[in-house]
């Protein structure tokens, strides 16, 4: 079991929206007819990838000739991530090690993301004394992971939606699927939110109970399928209300903040604005006693938990900025 946290920039009343559809595109609750969706609530754990190698440290190569730094001498930066070496795409650590082996010490063309835009630089790998590879003085990762809510899944064909928005890192580069499964998380604690900081969720990714697989990633959330032998024998099924039927009142979210198992919490719908062109349909205030106690609030790894009013699902918690996810532990020198 690896433990994790789940960074995000949120608040304590939080924007909403429900992404829903076939082939996972989002679409508005009001379009999904009368399917029955099993509610979520459950805490899951993803992993996804940074679509090349990012650069988190730059560090020297101990070389036959002296100390040299081959990356901060091309130009590479903190922040930075490898994309291509020599024309061939670099997705993992691994591509990047074979690629700085084939150059022999020659001259690479890297191709480096940086901030959104694509620029290219060459850089010259140095055979590291001790260990006779050839590097370029980076600290990098490849995979990164965290953990968010299950929003719903359905029960025609167990379609699943999570999280509810899209998902980035701390250079604000948006995120792909890394590793097809999501595994079940257990919540063993909580850092509460206070005025000025967000709190926690902390969690173990529970890596024998695989609850499905992961397929896309969006704006809107991470979608995939959830596993047919999951026990669905105390979960809820309800059907989605139409936007037009969310108004300004009670309601319930379902979360983790204990273990494995979703709880009910009551919120208060403060704002409904149906025609957000950012989706946030909603502001909510958390009104619930125990779940005030226990949280503070809404925290960082609630995002995804559904919202129930009057017995039908209307949306999801989520927020507006991106989500910023921990390294896993793919990790190296090069």
């Amino acid at each position: 079991m690896r433990r994790l946290k789940f960074f995000i920039a949120a608040f304590s009343a939080l924007a909403l929206f429900l992404f829903l559809g076939g082939n996972f595109s989002p679409v508005s609750a009001s379009a999904t007819g009368a399917k029955e969706y099993y509610i979520g609530g459950m805490t899951a754990g993803f992993m996804l990838s940074a679509e090349g190698t990012e650069i988190i440290g730059l560090s020297e190569v101990s070389s036959e000739d002296g100390i040299r730094r081959p990356a901060q001498d091309a130009g590479i930066r903190i922040g930075d991530t490898i994309v291509a070496a020599d024309g061939i795409r670099i997705k993992t650590i691994s591509d990047l090690n074979a690629a700085l082996e084939r150059s022999g010490g020659k001259p690479v063309r890297l191709i480096i993301r940086r901030k959104g835009e694509t620029a290219e630089t060459e850089v010259t790998p140095v055979k590291d004394r001790k260990t006779g590879k050839y590097k370029i003085g980076v600290l990098i990762r490849d995979t990164l992971a965290g953990i968010g809510t299950v929003t719903y899944i359905r029960k025609d064909d167990y379609r699943f939606g999570a999280l509810g928005h899209g998902v980035c890192d701390e250079n604000k580069n948006p995120l792909g699927i890394a590793d097809a499964k999501v595994f079940l998380c257990s919540v063993i604690g909580v850092n509460k939110g206070m005025r000025g900081k967000a709190g926690e969720l902390r969690g173990l990714f529970l890596n024998d109970t695989s609850i499905g697989t992961a397929e896309c990633v969006r704006d809107t959330g991470l979608y995939g399928t959830f596993d047919k032998t999951y026990d669905f024998s105390h979960a809820e099924l309800v059907e989605i209300a139409p936007m037009s039927e969310a108004t300004i009142g009670k309601a319930i979210i379902y979360s983790t903040v204990d273990g494995t198992c979703p709880q009910k919490y009551e919120i208060c719908i403060a704002k409904v604005d149906e025609d957000n062109r950012e989706n946030k349909n909603f502001v909510i205030k958390v009104t619930d006693e125990h779940l005030l106690a226990e949280t503070g609030g809404i925290v960082q790894g609630m995002s995804g938990s559904p919202i129930v009013q009057n017995g039908k699902l209307i949306g999801a918690v989520t927020h507006v900025y991106c989500i910023i996810w921990t390294p896993a532990m793919a990790v190296r020198y090069f």
